[in-house]
């Protein structure tokens, strides 16, 4: 499946969608299908104050433990606590509903430079 076209990603497979100052953050099917069953997800909480690369949180699977980058600074104004109950929306559905928090940013620039969604799935043979 495709990555949705209304994001950019990194190389260390975030997502980012924009709107307005809040971004969206999440990580990709790509990571969550090598990943495999994530288990437990912890993000930093409301308030957060964040700089641009650092982390968010971490996701853990039965296979390893990934830290989750920012590429925009600002402040967290929201964690999604349904991925906290329920682990597995991160696998199964990565761009929707398993997002991971929101940041209201304070410098967008950061995501220019990442890559859109064509130039992501061409790098990871998605699609």
């Amino acid at each position: 499946m495709p990555s949705p076209s209304d994001r950019r990603y990194t190389e260390s497979h975030e997502w980012f969608k924009l709107d307005g100052d809040i971004v969206t953050v999440g990580i990709t099917q790509f990571a969550a299908d090598e990943l495999t069953d994530i288990t437990y997800v912890e993000m930093q909480g409301p308030g957060t104050e964040v700089g641009g690369n650092d982390s968010l949180g971490e996701v853990e699977s039965v296979k390893t433990t990934s830290e989750v980058y920012t590429a925009v600074p600002g402040e967290i104004v929201e964690a999604n606590e349904a991925v906290v109950e329920n682990p597995g929306l991160v696998n199964s559905d990565p761009f929707g509903e398993g997002w991971l928090v929101r940041i209201r940013a304070t410098d967008t620039s950061g995501l220019e430079g990442l890559m859109d969604h064509a130039a992501y799935d061409e790098k990871h043979a998605v699609g």
